[in-house]
């Protein structure tokens, strides 16, 4: 089965207007493979959602970096799934491994009981199940800490993690799986091909074994971990690198780059 290639550009909490102006611009302008061969999403600030739903070119779609696991209420500082549906925004990431490390998003969840004052962590797979059922298409992250790579537990987290989404979702249509080893982000060391190829592999039969053999033939799994011009070609040649989450490098030309190298990457213009 077929699988489109997807870049997704994540720019992270990066840009002033009038940056996100020229880059939406650098876009516009740019020549890219059609998007019946690569979809391409980039994912501004919230705050710059808007702008760049507006000057965007059509064929390039635009996702949220987070939302909340509910629907919107007294949550300070959170932004609900229907508030981004309302602004026709199709794509949300969730479970990108900063929100994991930094705000303590995990595979664990329990409820806020006012009553017991109990708070708890959120869960990544309840919020993709939410986003899913609100209509929104999700970009789903997973990977391991260099020290998880270390004693040898990287298949069993990035399972354990996809096992979350799992449990709550039937329907995989609308789910693009993201692999990023989290030493990888923004450190500039990058998986090797080899190595992205081994977890996204394994990721592949975990889906064929617990879920069933269509949705592992067609979701696609996609690596994320300082992708750049330079690396792209050689990974993007791997069976089952779908495409790339792309961070820094997707402000720059560069990411323009990463998307026309698909074309002539050594498996040609689509994914087995």
């Amino acid at each position: 089965m077929a699988r489109k290639f997807f870049v997704g550009g994540n720019w992270k909490c990066n840009g002033t207007g009038d940056d996100v102006k020229k880059i939406v611009s650098m876009l516009n302008e740019a020549e890219v493979p059609p998007e019946d061969v690569v979809e391409v999403v980039v994912s501004p600030p919230y705050v710059f959602l808007p702008l760049v739903k507006s000057l965007l070119r059509s064929d390039f779609g635009v996702a949220a970096q987070n939302c909340w696991v509910r629907k919107g209420g007294a949550f300070t500082g959170e932004i609900s799934a229907g508030m981004l549906v309302n602004l026709n925004i199709p794509w949300v990431i969730l479970g990108h491994s900063e929100r994991r490390l930094l705000l303590n998003e995990s595979n664990e969840y329990w409820t806020w009981n006012i009553q017991l004052m109990f708070l708890f962590l959120q869960f990544v797979g309840d919020k993709v199940a939410y986003a899913l059922s609100q209509g929104l298409k999700v970009i789903a992250c997973v990977g391991e800490t260099l020290e998880q790579r270390e004693s040898g537990s990287t298949m069993a987290v990035v399972a354990a993690q996809t096992k979350s989404i799992a449990e709550r979702v039937s329907n995989w249509d609308n789910i693009v799986l993201a692999y990023e080893p989290v030493w990888a982000i923004g450190t500039g060391k990058v998986a090797t091909p080899a190595q992205a190829q081994e977890v996204h592999t394994e990721l592949r039969k975990w889906l064929h074994d617990n879920i069933g053999p269509e949705v592992a033939a067609s979701v696609r799994i996609i690596y994320g971990g300082s992708v750049n011009g330079k690396n792209c070609k050689e990974l993007a040649g791997q069976p089952d690198v779908d495409g790339f989450l792309v961070g820094g490098a997707s402000l720059k030309p560069e990411f323009i780059d990463i998307n026309r190298d698909r074309i002539s990457s050594p498996f040609g213009l689509t994914i087995r």
